[in-house]
């Protein structure tokens, strides 16, 4: 059992990897905050990408650091 999770979990993110890779999102040459957010969320996804799940960040503001 205590090799079954990390395994499941390993699985889990592979796949949302490739999620991520069939729908192009690592060849997008315009990177910025909002695209690695829905790289990432992608990958959290995992599977449910493959049941419908399209989840997209489209706002995102990087904290700016104090003068």
């Amino acid at each position: 059992m205590r090799r079954l999770v990390p395994l499941l979990v390993l699985v889990w993110l592979i796949v949302g990897v490739v999620a991520a890779g069939q729908r192009g999102y690592f060849t997008d040459r315009d990177q910025n905050c909002a695209s690695v957010g829905t790289i990432a969320v992608t990958v959290i996804a995992g599977p449910l990408n493959y049941a419908g799940v399209n989840p997209k960040v489209t706002n995102c503001h990087v904290p700016q650091p104090s003068p």
